[in-house]
């Protein structure tokens, strides 16, 4: 039976309360999908992984490719390969964006179960943000974001958002609802997307069946109470709820 499986490192729970130590590599984190998105060690801005290459949005909204090396606290990663085409055309915002895409999974009878997605098309505008890196230990990612986090827009452009979707009951695991990260097509410009309007684009959207979460290996994880992570916190800086 085929399988379409999603790879995690760590969870957001732990990012969210501060574990912002690596936890895999990119050069591993690539060898379990061509799609997803993340950030990097000490929050050094925002991941997005296309076409099976990891891409790195800095803290002024510009792009550079990943070294393989370079440390992952947490990321998701799935191969998109066999997923259900969407014409996603004049959404004005990105809660039209989400209406869409879960009326998808909807109708599909999925919304128990994760998907990953990406819609390559002409965008109106996109407001996204980034941080520099801040190393810590047990500093929360909201503090963290409040002292590096820049915001920034682009207008006219086209591009692609890479989409995950985690249904509610797997609520701090990852963000339940719909987490987007954004990448030119020219490679120049991308971060975490808070605000984002299509003019004309396409959606490949894919349900996964597995998750595969890769636990940190060292005792400073075991330092962090994870049911003391705040969902509020979580919304406020994953989906731009805040």
């Amino acid at each position: 039976m085929k399988s379409n499986k999603l790879y995690q490192a760590s969870t957001l729970q732990a990012l969210a309360l501060g574990y912002t130590k690596p936890v895999v590599t990119v050069k591993e984190l690539l060898e379990h999908g061509d799609t997803g998105l993340g950030t990097f060690e000490s929050v050094d801005g925002e991941m997005i992984i296309l076409d099976g290459v990891c891409y790195q949005a800095k803290d002024d909204g510009s792009i550079v490719r990943s070294e393989d090396s370079a440390g992952v606290p947490f990321a998701v990663a799935g191969t998109l390969k066999d997923g259900k085409i969407i014409k996603m055309d004049d959404m004005k915002d990105i809660e039209a964006i989400k209406t869409e895409l879960t009326l998808c999974i909807d109708l599909d009878f999925s919304l128990n179960s994760i998907h990953i997605a990406r819609i390559d098309g002409w965008f109106e505008k996109i407001h996204a943000r980034a941080g520099a890196p801040y190393r810590s230990q047990h500093v929360s990612l909201k503090n963290i974001l409040s002292k590096t986090q820049k915001d920034f827009s682009f207008e006219g452009l086209y591009g692609t958002l890479v989409c995950v979707y985690f249904p509610d009951y797997m609520d701090g695991i990852n963000a339940s609802g719909w987490h987007m990260h954004f990448l030119s097509k020219d490679k120049k410009y991308g971060g975490h997307v808070f605000e984002a309007a299509i003019r004309s684009g396409e959606c490949l959207l894919q349900k996964m069946d597995r998750i595969d979460i890769q636990l940190p290996n060292d005792a400073a994880f075991d330092t962090y109470s994870l049911k003391e992570a705040s969902k509020s916190e979580i919304e406020e800086v994953e989906q731009g709820n805040g």
